[in-house]
């Protein structure tokens, strides 16, 4: 039994990765798109992917936060990940709301329901006071998910992990009173 939850939102099963996702997560991981904004190195391929699944479940064992795998309830098919990313990195300020569509399904508020299902389990399961989401400072998409979810701005920096480019770290802060 796997210490990731499920979650059901709307339209979404926010769910534990599965092997049989390996092949759509790679698909979604290898667009253009994705590639772009999530800064895969040209060398990021199947095993690579696959490792990553296997990461996003481990960190849920260790840490009790992670990554979920994102299922559209109308259809069952794969839209893309999200959920509360807690790496081991120096200057990382702290648990992160993050998500990561296949560009199929941008444009439809999957990032939104996602990310507030993720904002509302971070501040009312995991008793967190602070949520961020790390999001290069021209990813204008992404900006305006973390403005949705209720986060702002709170500094611009280049973090160690990739420095070719300087990141706006967005916060969020538990609500007045507990409630999301």
């Amino acid at each position: 039994m796997s210490a990731c939850p499920t979650v059901t939102t709307g339209r979404l099963v926010l769910r534990p990765f599965a092997d049989d996702d390996l092949d759509d997560y790679f698909a979604m991981m290898d667009s253009p798109e994705v590639r772009r904004w999530m800064h895969a190195p040209p060398e990021f391929d199947r095993d690579s992917a696959w490792a990553q699944m296997a990461a996003f479940l481990g960190q849920w064992e260790l840490r009790g936060t992670g990554l979920w795998a994102l299922e559209e309830i109308a259809t069952g098919r794969f839209v893309g990940r999200a959920g509360l990313y807690n790496p081991v990195r120096a200057d990382w300020p702290g648990v992160e709301v993050g998500w990561t569509l296949d560009p199929a399904f941008w444009g439809n508020g999957f990032a939104t329901e996602a990310g507030m299902a993720a904002r509302d389990y971070g501040f009312g399961v995991l008793g967190e006071d602070r949520l961020y989401s790390c999001i290069l400072t021209d990813n204008h998409r992404s900006q305006a998910v973390a403005r949705r979810l209720g986060f702002t701005l709170h500094e611009e920096r280049t973090m160690a992990w990739f420095p070719e480019a300087p990141h706006g770290i967005w916060m969020g802060e538990r609500p007045v009173g507990g409630a999301c």
